[in-house]
């Protein structure tokens, strides 16, 4: 089998409230990736039930995350973008790796461990075992590219252990090298945008304050707003890199400025630097405005035309299968399924 050089997979989970760390972290990065990659765009809806959701919503959202790719600038026709539950390949694929992963492997994600929290023997097997599912999301395509931020880098590398525990298993079957390792692409300054309302704690979703995050349907005052109102410091922004050391909230805004700009938090200092966020701020919502604006205007618009999306998305896991289906069909063979 043909193995492929330059193909990127990566998914958006579609538990709503796309926010600025989801566009800065991906769904940007994946636009300028398709000139010069073969790109596969999830969305990755069988993630997203590793807690609950409400069915609706999430049929709701699903389209919402597929209406962010297109609208910021990700072509359906050239590129695939689909919905994971569409493909059955990816669950299939995840019982055999979760057959080759390990417990103790499983036992270091960081991640389940704060998803989790105190009452983690209450938590679904789902939520313990996704990265396990990820790692089959992007080995059904045998993918070598996975554009990831900070926090996905532990998971990325289960991937690449699982793919290598599997070729070193089979490898007398046919296996040797089946499974690319993925490499991860971390791009641009601000990989972590962090909250709005705390410096050291990620965006999210689920930060009960919708003061803390920037969302990919929020009005420009909305965004003038929840800016003018983020946390800072009473200092004057610094004139080098070195003065953001210990001060979160002022590092996270000079990186939300920088990637939006697409440039560098020196640049941003050189320009920046000695204001006080009085001035600041308001230079960063014009900014983001300016990038966001056209985004969820265009967003809007498909949403308000589902049959399309759903057409999209019908689209793009038909071509998505043709590329699983028979790497699904040669693990069979090695693994010794008849």
């Amino acid at each position: 089998m043909e193995q492929p050089t330059n193909r990127v997979f990566s998914g958006v989970q579609p538990t709503g409230n796309l926010h600025l760390g989801n566009y800065l972290g991906a769904i940007r990065h994946f636009v300028g990736l398709q000139e010069t990659h073969e790109c596969i765009y999830c969305v990755v809806d069988m993630h997203a039930i590793t807690v609950w959701q409400d069915p609706a919503e999430l049929a709701r959202n699903t389209r919402e995350v597929a209406a962010a790719y297109i609208a910021a600038g990700v072509n359906p026709d050239t590129q695939i973008i689909f919905n994971q539950s569409k493909v059955s390949a990816h669950a299939e694929l995840t019982w055999v790796l979760n057959c080759v992963a390990r417990i103790g492997w499983l036992n270091r994600m960081t991640q389940f461990k704060e998803k989790a929290g105190k009452n983690r023997e209450n938590a679904s097997v789902g939520l313990y075992s996704y990265p396990i599912l990820m790692a089959a999301d992007i080995l059904a395509y045998r993918a070598t590219h996975v554009p990831v931020g900070d926090d996905q880098k532990q998971h990325l590398e289960l991937a690449r252990d699982v793919a290598q525990k599997f070729n070193n298993d089979f490898g007398d079957n046919g296996g040797a090298d089946f499974f690319p390792l993925p490499e991860p692409l971390i791009m641009g300054p601000a990989t972590r945008v962090m909250s709005l309302r705390d410096g050291t704690k990620k965006m999210s979703k689920s930060d009960p304050s919708a003061m803390s995050r920037i969302t990919l349907t929020d009005t420009p005052d909305d965004i003038a707003k929840k800016i003018r109102k983020a946390k800072t410091d009473p200092e004057p922004l610094p004139s080098e890199l070195e003065g953001l050391k210990d001060r979160p909230e002022a590092d996270n805004l000079v990186g939300i400025y920088a990637s939006l700009a697409g440039i560098s938090k020196e640049d941003v200092l050189k320009e920046h630097g000695g204001a006080a966020f009085s001035a600041f701020k308001p230079a960063l919502a014009e900014l983001a405005n300016e990038k966001l604006s056209p985004i969820t205007t265009e967003m809007a618009r498909l949403m308000d035309d589902p049959a399309h999306i759903d057409a999209v998305l019908k689209n793009g896991a038909e071509r998505a299968s043709a590329i699983a289906t028979p790497v699904l069909a040669e693990v069979k063979k090695i693994v010794g399924f008849i």
